[in-house]
C-alpha cells in the first residue's frame, strides 16, 4: 500500500509574490453575504480543505474520475447550505509547481468536486511548491484571507475545516477558527495542538461550526 502523502512540509525557502488561484465555484451557489446578514453566533463562511477533508486523498490527482467524496460530506454541506452560510475550498496543490499537474487538470478536478458536493461559492488554490516560500500555501494564511475577501466574510467570523495541522495553522494565522477532522495522516501532536477544536468526521465538524457562539465570534 502506498504511504499517505502529507501536504505541509518542508519549510519554504525564498519568497514568492504571485498569489493564489481564485475562482468562483463552477456550480454557482451563495456568494458574498450582504452586509449585516450574519446570524449572531454563527459563522459568516465555512472553508474546507479539499484532499482528505472533502474528498479521499489521491496524491497529485489530475483525473476527475478518481474524485470520491468522504463519508458524511454531502450531509455536512447540505446542513450548511440550509443555514444560508457560504462555503468555499482552500487547497494546496504543489503538484502544479512540481510539474505534475496543469491548471486545467486542477480546475477539472475542482469542477468534479463541485458536481459531487457543490455548489461552492469560491475556490482558492495554491499552485506553489513548499520551497517556493509563497504567502498562500497553508500553513500560511493567504488562501484563507483570499477566500474570505472573495466572500465578503470577516476572517474572525470564518471557520476553516481540514485534516492536518497546516489547515488549522492557516486558519489561526488568518484570524479564523480552525477545526480538525483527524485522518490516518494526522499526527498526534496536531490533534493535541488543536486543543478541543476537533471532530470525529465532517458532519460532526459542521455541527460544531453551527453551534451558536458568543456574538463577537469567540471560540466555543
Amino acid at each position: 500500500m502506498t504511504a499517505p502523502v502529507r501536504r505541509d512540509a518542508p519549510r519554504p525557502a525564498g519568497p514568492r509574490h504571485d498569489g493564489p488561484w481564485l475562482w468562483p465555484g463552477t456550480a454557482g451557489g451563495p456568494g458574498r453575504r450582504p452586509a449585516g446578514a450574519r446570524r449572531p453566533g454563527l459563522p459568516e463562511a465555512v472553508l474546507f480543505d479539499r484532499d482528505g477533508t472533502l474528498v479521499v486523498d489521491v496524491p497529485y490527482n489530475g483525473d476527475p474520475e478518481r474524485v470520491e467524496a468522504v463519508p458524511t460530506a454531502r450531509r455536512a454541506l447540505r446542513l450548511l447550505r440550509r443555514s444560508g452560510i457560504p462555503v468555499g475550498v482552500v487547497s494546496n496543490q504543489s503538484g502544479v509547481g512540481r510539474g505534475l499537474l496543469t491548471r486545467r487538470q486542477v480546475e477539472a478536478v475542482a469542477a468534479r468536486v463541485d458536481a459531487l458536493l457543490g455548489p461552492f461559492a469560491v475556490w482558492a488554490v495554491c499552485p506553489h511548491r513548499p520551497e517556493d516560500g509563497c504567502g498562500c500555501r497553508k500553513p500560511a494564511p493567504g488562501l484563507v484571507l483570499a477566500a474570505c475577501a472573495a466572500l465578503g466574510a470577516a476572517p474572525r467570523h470564518t471557520v476553516v475545516i481540514g485534516d492536518i495541522g497546516a489547515d488549522v495553522s492557516a486558519a489561526r494565522r488568518a484570524g479564523a477558527t480552525g477545526l480538525l477532522v483527524p485522518t490516518p495522516v494526522t499526527r498526534a501532536e496536531e490533534v493535541r495542538d488543536a486543543a478541543g477544536h476537533t471532530a470525529a468526521d465532517l458532519l460532526a465538524a459542521v455541527r460544531l461550526a453551527l453551534t451558536p457562539r458568543h456574538p463577537d465570534g469567540a471560540p466555543w
